[in-house]
């Protein structure tokens, strides 16, 4: 009898221990996360479900676009509150807020929606968040305080959307200032080090990449996309890129020596074949197409598959060849995550689903309606836990597999 029981206490230990060491945490530092891609590498979160998942906290943010961040247990966004644009750091489990930061007036939009776009950049103990106006902050992540502070040049005319990228010892942002375009500042003191050319901005985020063995940041402009030298900031590659209203806004996706770009109002998106070419980089078209018109959202990639939701749907492409494999109409702007296999999708409208990236089909195996009114922020996922708002609220759902207690 004594070692039935021993049996059994072990077994439910084991069994307890593999309950709750199925979700692999991961910090998601920054704008789509730490590879920059909106891939999640977290694995056996709840992907089914009779009822809609648990809302472990919400909490009243204001209006705002901001995506979130989360590093060390704590949750990062921006939201509106007393007519300011305000850095929210919360207690991921909890919800609690650690600290608040008004760090800019508030944005005013009477066409998308009030609010700060970019998403805050958490790295070595630091949190820098770019404000619609063009206010670079950079605070204490523990506790808010500022540590240094600088003014942009004139917003265009949505406001500064981009987030900071942290490359090496560098602040990388998109400026619309006498300074440049696309200005990269010492992290640790906003100082400038290089600037690279002198457009005006689009609408994205400076996206890092690796080509030959040398790093490089792209960076969308209102009329063109531009390569630069990340150590140096020489431009070594344009590429002309018009969009209605000058809303160049996706991040675009590097692979295997090919560049992807995307944008909505009719331009569509195209592929791109880099090459070295003397001491700069040439980019050969190797598609275009309007299969895929990425107003604000951004494309995934995974085995040689794009998924995005656009301006008239959600959409799976062929990357190398731009074919359409599977459309989905009304489902216009939603959001997409992917972690474990499976498309994280949140509708406009508020609805989570739940589905396996195939490039056969989409077919939903969990569907809920989870908060309403606008919602185009991309959703996070982090420690099992999917982190979403609108522009009143953000709201903790719990997709931990429940623990199996003890007997």
């Amino acid at each position: 009898m004594r070692f039935f029981m021993c049996r059994v206490l072990r077994i439910s230990v084991i069994t307890i221990l593999i309950a709750n060491s199925v979700v692999i945490a991961a910090d998601w530092p920054n704008w789509r996360g730490p590879n920059y891609d909106g891939k999640s590498a977290e694995k056996g979160f709840i992907k089914t479900w009779v009822e809609a998942p648990k809302v472990l906290w919400e909490h009243p943010i204001g209006s705002g676009f901001s995506s979130f961040t989360a590093v060390g247990g704590k949750v990062y966004t921006c939201g509106t509150k007393d007519k300011q644009q305000v850095l929210f750091c919360f207690d991921a489990d909890t919800g609690r807020v650690v600290w608040e930061k008004a760090f800019e007036k508030e944005l005013k939009d009477r066409q998308g929606g009030d609010g700060t776009r970019g998403t805050p950049t958490v790295h070595q103990g630091r949190v820098y968040q770019l404000g619609g106006h063009g206010t670079l902050a950079c605070l204490n992540a523990d506790n808010g305080e500022e540590i240094w502070k600088k003014k942009l040049g004139k917003k265009p005319r949505w406001g500064y959307s981009g987030s900071v990228l942290i490359e090496k010892q560098l602040a990388i942002i998109p400026d619309n200032g006498k300074d440049g375009a696309l200005l990269a500042l010492d992290k640790k003191t906003g100082d400038m080090v290089w600037e690279c050319a002198n457009d005006k901005i689009g609408y994205s985020t400076p996206y890092p990449f690796t080509f030959g063995k040398k790093r490089y940041i792209f960076c969308f402009l209102a009329k063109a996309g531009i390569i630069a030298d990340a150590k140096t900031g020489r431009e070594v590659c344009r590429i002309p890129w018009e969009t209605a209203y000058d809303v160049n806004a996706s991040t675009p996706i590097f692979h295997d020596g090919y560049l992807f770009l995307s944008s909505g109002y009719n331009t569509g998106c195209a592929l791109f074949k880099l090459d070295n070419e003397g001491d700069k980089l040439s980019a050969k078209e190797v598609w275009r197409s309007q299969v895929l018109m990425t107003k604000f959202r951004s494309c995934l990639l995974k085995d040689g598959v794009l998924y995005s939701g656009d301006q008239q749907g959600l959409h799976c492409v062929d990357f190398m060849t731009g074919k359409k494999l599977w459309g989905k109409d009304r489902m216009r702007h939603s959001s997409v995550v992917l972690a474990d296999d499976h498309l994280i999708v949140l509708t406009e409208k508020g609805r989570l689903m739940i589905a396996k990236a195939r490039p056969e089909e989409f077919k939903p195996i969990a569907e809920a309606d989870v908060l309403s009114g606008r919602c185009w922020t991309v959703p996070m996922l982090y420690e099992g836990k999917l982190y979403l708002r609108n522009l009143k609220k953000a709201i903790c759902l719990d997709l931990r597999p429940q623990k199996v207690a003890a007997r």
